[in-house]
């Protein structure tokens, strides 16, 4: 259920908040609403994982013995490989 809140900021703060709202395309009450929402998570000593990882997370299982620093290697390598 959505709440409404009055805040008063310096307009050069609003100002800015505002063009960078419309430049990621979401309104400045969503911007306010999840910066506070992540705030609150870090008080409560959670990691700072966004909403759309959090979604992500579990999709790709890799095997047990899955060598990471290898495979990212392999990309970078194949990645810059000078033909």
């Amino acid at each position: 259920m959505d709440v409404k809140l009055t805040l008063s900021l310096e307009k050069k703060v609003i100002e800015q908040a505002k063009k960078y709202a419309k430049k990621k395309n979401i309104s400045l009450s969503k911007l306010i609403e999840a910066y506070l929402n992540r705030a609150s998570l870090q008080e409560k000593d959670e990691p700072d994982i966004s909403p759309l990882v959090k979604s992500l997370s579990g999709v790709i299982k890799l095997p047990k013995d899955f060598n990471r620093k290898k495979a990212y290697s392999d990309f970078l390598d194949k990645k810059y490989k000078l033909e």
